[in-house]
């Protein structure tokens, strides 16, 4: 396992580091890996596991962030001295004009994991319940643990959709907070829109549920899918988490965004980490979000992709989740840490396990080249079994 001062030496930084953290105040604590890192070792750390393997573990976007985005974002480097508040007001407005709101409903996050944190810091709490499905994105469980809410998961149905009659009948002992990821992560499974309308409708005064639509833009060609954005419910409960990760391309940027109702947002800054967003992040998703054609272009690739993800599982006669996001999950037919391992031996690195699925593996949609290593080793691994 490397420790800071073995990390930081392997890296060219040289002795004089290591001797600085010997006498540091703060301990020499095991050095965390990333979850690129834990999935390939501590050569990640060095760059040398994103440089040589095809991922497909994290459900990213593997063609990159939009041209217009980019070059924003270079362009912002030269203001890389300078607070960005001119930037970030300039953001929070672009995300008002898009969804026709007022800017103070508008919260922003380092990714939409902060607003997450953020949401379950100002509802959650001793004496209140955050009601989760499992398997499910798990970081607002991770988060409302720290605050010494109870937790209570709901699986998911046989079809993978939110059980949202279990979930309501959880809201009747406590105060509660409803989490809601739709598309599901990861099952890249769909709950219908008119189902979670009704169920917000029914949900008692002390209950608020935050919608988590991180995989919105993959999901827009079904019927039955319909962002709380683009057409909201008359609810000031309902907190909808979205991001730049996916469909913009820049989840290494860190940027997220939230929105609610002014009551709800003021509620939710509190808990914001001050000057959350920087310069290049903010620069870029303004480009982002006016690049309207660019990011319908990125919405027919991917189903495009995912097309073929499906019929390459249907010649092998796999049968995958039905996917409504960038990535697909698929019952494998074995522990899926077997086949996790034969993937990474080969090169390519797949989604980690998730509760309750041992034998499914999560696929993140690459290239076609890296698709077609990925079938290539899959079928290798029939082979040799």
């Amino acid at each position: 396992m490397l420790t800071r001062r073995s990390f930081l030496q392997s890296l060219g930084v040289g002795a004089a580091a290591g001797a600085a953290l010997a006498t540091s105040p703060f301990p020499l604590e095991a050095f965390e890996p990333s979850r690129h890192g834990q999935a390939v070792g501590a050569k990640s750390a060095l760059g040398a596991a994103r440089a040589n393997a095809i991922l497909l573990n994290s459900n990213e976007n593997a063609y990159g962030p939009l041209p217009g985005t980019v070059a924003a974002m270079q362009q912002a480097l030269g203001w890389a001295n300078r607070y960005p508040d001119f930037d970030y007001d300039a953001l929070v407005w672009a995300i008002s004009d898009l969804h026709k709101i007022k800017p103070q409903q508008v919260i922003t996050g380092c990714g939409s994991t902060e607003i997450l944190r953020v949401a379950v810091a100002a509802f959650l709490g001793p004496g209140k319940k955050l009601i989760v499905p499992t398997p499910t994105f798990e970081a607002a469980g991770d988060y409302a643990a720290a605050t010494g809410a109870e937790i209570d998961k709901v699986p998911l149905t046989s079809n993978y959709a939110h059980d949202l009659e279990a979930m309501l009948a959880k809201t009747a002992s406590m105060p509660s907070l409803i989490y809601i990821c739709n598309p599901n992560n990861p099952t890249a499974s769909l709950t219908p829109r008119k189902h979670l309308a009704t169920f917000i409708g029914k949900l008692p005064e002390n209950s608020y549920v935050l919608i988590d639509e991180a995989y919105h833009h993959f999901a827009t060609h079904s019927p039955d899918y319909t962002s709380f954005l683009d057409q909201p419910v008359n609810n000031p409960r309902v907190i909808v988490a979205r991001t730049f990760s996916k469909i913009y391309g820049m989840a290494g940027m860190r940027l997220g965004y939230g929105v609610s109702s002014i009551e709800n947002t003021q509620r939710m800054r509190s808990f914001q980490t001050q000057d959350n967003v920087n310069m290049v992040a903010a620069q870029g998703a303004v480009a982002a979000l006016a690049d309207t054609w660019e990011m319908q272009a990125a919405t027919r690739r991917n189903a495009a992709d995912r097309h073929e993800f499906f019929a390459q599982a249907a010649r092998r006669s796999l049968t995958p989740i039905p996917s409504f996001a960038n990535f697909a999950m698929m019952d494998v037919g074995r522990p899926a840490i077997e086949v996790m391992n034969h993937f990474k031996q080969n090169g390519i690195l797949i989604g980690r396990r998730f509760p309750g699925m041992d034998q499914f593996a999560r696929v993140s949609f690459g290239k076609p080249a890296e698709m077609q290593k990925f079938w290539a080793v899959w079928d290798g691994m029939g082979k040799s079994s």
